[in-house]
Parts: C-alpha cells; structure tokens; sequence
C-alpha cells in the first residue's frame, strides 16, 4: 500500500508548525498542542473552533448547525469535525479568546505585565501565558513530565524519593523544565522584554510536594496524609528562573493526601462551592478523584482506581497517542475502532477501553460479571490490537472505585445520583470518555445529559487564579473550610460497595 502523501500545519498565534499523514483528524494533532475539546470531540458544541486561514478544510452536518453561514464563509470550522487533507495554515480561537467565562465568581481586575498558569501533572505538563490587561492566552507549551523516566504513576515517584534518596533530583528536574517552559512562553509571544508578574501551579498532592521540596514519605504508607497541603510560595530567582522582575511563584494548597490543588483549581473552574443544587467533579485517572457539594458543604475524595484509564496494565495499553484504538463504536453486530493519527493500530487507550467493553457488552460477547461469553480469553478488535481478559478485570477495579466513591460521598451527603444536577468529568481522559460507554459499564449511573466533558479545568482554574479578587493571596482559606476530605480507605462499609460496583449492569447503551 502506498504512504499517504505528508501535509503541513501552522498554528497561529504561535507559528508551530506540524506534519503529519493526509487524513490525520485535527483532533489528533491539536488535542497535543493543547487544544481542548470540551465536547469530547462529538461536534456538539464550539469550544474548538479554529479559523483557517490558508488551505481548505472540509464542512459537515454538524459544522453547518453549529457555526454560522457568515462563519463558514470567514473560515470558521470545528476542528474536532476536520481531517488534514490540505497543507494548512490556521488560527486557534481557544488561544484568542478571552480567559475568565461569564459565570466566573471573580471580579476580572486588569493587571500591568504578564502571568503563567501550570497544570503539573504526573504525565504531562501544560502551561499558558496570558496577558494580564486583556486577560488573552498568548502562548501555549506542553510537554511530558521529566520525572516520567523514574516511573509513570505518583507511587513510583515517591518510592524513587524516600527509597531511592531521589528527592532533591526530582524537585531540580521539574523545577528546571517547569522554567523552561515560562521561557519558552515569553520567546513564543514575542516579548522576550515582557515582564512575568504572576506565575500559578496546581497539579496533585505528590507534585506539589516534589516540587515545593515537601516530605513525601508520610505519602509512602497508610494513612497516606500530609501536614503540609498549604500553599506555597516562592520567588523565580528562589527556582533558579531568571525572569525579569523576579516574579512570585504560588503553588496552590491542596485538600486532602491524595486530593490536590488540581481538584481545588477544578472547583474554582466550575463553580462547584457557589452552586445552589448538588453538583459532581470527577477527575479520572490513577487515582481517581472526587468532589461532591454546593455551596454549603462540599465533600472530596480520592480512590486509587488504578492506571487503566491511561492504557496501564493493559495487554496492549498505551497513551492516547498516535496509533492508539480511541474509540470502538458497535455498528450492526460489527464494531468499527477509530485510531488516533490515521495510523494502523498499536495499542488501546484507556477511552477505547471503555468503548470496547461496552460494545462486547452491548454485543454480549461479555457478560455482567466481565468473563467473555463464549469462554475465550480475548477479542479481536483491530489486529493486532485484541482485548483480554485481564484487560476487562483491570477496567472493572477502576471502574468500581470510582463508582462506589461517587456512592460514598453521595450517602454522606443524603442523597443518590438521581440528586445530582450535573457530573462535570475533567481532564483529558473525561474529555474523551463517551459518555454513553461510561454509562453501560457503570463507571457512571447518571443520565449521559447530566454529564458534561469539562475539558481542564485544573489549568482553567490556575488561569482564574491569576485574577483572583483583592485579598486573594491562594490559599482560598474560606472555600476550603467548606471543603471536607473524606478517606475512603477508612470509610465504613467502602469495600462492600466496592465489591458490588465490580459488576458490570445488565442493560444497553442509553
């Protein structure tokens, strides 16, 4: 078979250019660069509107209904609904649009200079820089975690700490590449003079110990709690950034051992600690955490649901990345499985995962107690990429997790799922995640119009920490009094409900 002919992308405001196969979907390519699809890439809404302006791109259904005939005419398109079958040159209107959304609680105060929000996560970083009297990103850099190569989840980054005397190597190297970059920011947006006055971080408990240079070990063993969750504060020239003004650098407090500031950033991005009615965020991904409240109380948790959302532990898991199943769709009795990069298939995401089980639900090729019906020990998906029997036991300890800790924190509060206005799902996972598949495995038990794809609202939390009212100074001491950290692992009767979440529910998609 021929090679697909190459086309070239460039990316403005930051005149990245890109390479990849005819055919590739933008998604693919720009979801790396940072781009959110806050409808999970279903063509349902705008939030990934891109304006191009060299080359074509193709118009659907769904771009007709959604943008305007004016907008098509100016170049408008959904991107999650393009591939690349033209060299492109195009505009991101995330990155052109202003930060703070209307139903923010924060006043937006217009600042002299520039600020930076940092979501730290254990796999990837992700960084913007905005212009703090317009309130405009400027520039985006993303980049996987250096701490990576001394192990993929939190544990192993502890253990190689405490065990290992890996510490202070760890604190210096993502020190390093957090400054990196900030600088690489400011060269990007052309303003290498520019001033950074503010810099925000939030990521989970772990990172903000690494990097704050906190004690990890009481994070080592059970418990599994810190006394040191508050926030941090430092200057560039104390990281060894050489920033003109030597700006603060603020590591926002935490809420619990394994709930971090990433999940307090969450609740700033959606509103949860001011909304009347009982509302859910749901961060899925190794340890899988979860806030459930309103403005009167508020109630987090963390449960360990272990690393196949992110394609860990699977026969043939990888990240959602080029060559990766990300999606499985059941067509007739046939399944038809999109690959990320319009690549042949090498693995299984952790999203394909959940399509694939609830298909071989669907189909009854699997059965509620997760063996497959017909007694083999794997399915075919798209050779060589087959789904195993391990693969679904994996799935359904993490499913079960976060299921029976929605449930707990649910019973504390008084009330069942059906009490639930929304379930905002962050993170890249969330994003992803057909919610009619989480639905038919069980990992949620709402109607699929309760849940919304929340895009990341770590980051967008840091971003309106940046601009956070007067008398502000990160540590959101009010909130967090209304915050209370629930420990599952103590809980009462947490296990027994965790043993029944394991099983799948009988039924079809919804």
């Amino acid at each position: 078979m021929p090679e697909k002919p190459t086309r070239r992308i460039v990316l403005r405001p930051l005149q990245a250019g890109l390479t990849a196969p005819q055919g590739t979907a933008l998604r693919d390519l720009l979801f790396a660069q940072g781009v959110e699809f806050p409808c999970g890439g279903q063509g349902r809404c705008r939030g990934c509107r891109i304006r191009v302006l060299d080359g074509t791109a193709e118009v659907n259904a769904a771009q007709r209904e959604r943008l305007s005939a004016v907008e098509l005419a100016d170049g408008w398109r959904l991107a999650c609904q393009c591939s690349l079958g033209d060299n492109l040159v195009i505009e991101l209107r995330q990155w052109d649009a202003a930060i703070l959304a209307d139903d923010t609680p924060f006043a937006f105060q217009p600042r002299a200079g520039f600020g930076v929000a940092v979501d730290l996560g254990t796999t990837t970083l992700v960084a913007q820089l905005l212009d703090l009297s317009a309130g405009r990103v400027l520039a985006v850099r993303t980049s996987l975690n250096s701490q990576a190569r001394f192990g993929a989840d939190v544990m192993s980054r502890v253990r190689f700490a405490v065990a290992e005397g890996g510490h202070n190597q760890l604190r210096e190297m993502i020190r390093l590449q957090i400054g990196s970059l900030i600088e690489q920011l400011v060269s990007a947006a052309q303003a290498p003079g520019a001033e950074v006055q503010d810099v925000v971080l939030v990521g989970n408990t772990v990172m903000h110990h690494l990097f704050c240079g906190l004690d990890v070990e009481p994070l080592s063993h059970y418990p599994f709690e810190s006394g040191q969750l508050g926030l941090q504060t430092f200057t560039a020239g104390q990281l060894g950034w050489k920033l003109e003004g030597n700006p603060r650098v603020r590591f926002l407090p935490c809420l619990g051992g394994f709930v971090g500031s990433d999940i307090l950033a969450g609740i700033l991005a959606t509103n949860l600690g001011e909304r009347e009615n009982l509302n859910a965020l749901v961060d899925l991904g190794t340890n899988g955490e979860i806030v459930i409240g309103n403005r009167e109380r508020l109630l987090c948790a963390s449960t360990a649901a272990g690393p196949a959302f992110e394609g860990a532990r699977i026969s043939m898991g990888m990240r959602a990345s080029t060559g990766a199943i990300s999606e499985v769709k059941v067509e007739g009795q046939e399944i038809h499985c999109h690959v990320l990069g319009n690549v042949p298939p090498q693995g299984l995401c952790g999203s394909g995962l959940v399509d694939a089980v609830a298909a071989g639900l669907e189909l009854g090729r699997i059965q509620a107690s997760g063996r497959f019906s017909d007694g083999a020990g794997a399915w075919a998906l798209s050779p060589p990429v087959a789904l195993t029997q391990g693969d679904i036991r994996e799935l359904q300890l993490a499913k079960g997790a976060i299921a029976a800790g929605i449930r707990m924190l649910l019973e504390r509060c008084g009330a069942s799922a059906r009490d639930l206005e929304r379930l905002y799902l962050a993170g890249a996972f969330g994003n992803y995640i057909n919610r009619a598949s989480a639905q038919r495995i069980g990992l949620i038990s709402l109607p699929s119009e309760k849940v919304e794809a929340a895009g990341n609202t770590a980051l967008r939390g840091a971003k309106l920490a940046l601009f956070a009212l007067d008398g502000e100074d990160g540590s959101y001491a009010r909130l967090r009094s209304r915050i209370e950290h629930v420990a599952l692992n103590a809980a009462p009767g947490f296990q027994e409900i965790f043993v029944e979440e394991l099983a799948f529910p009988q039924g079809t998609y919804a």
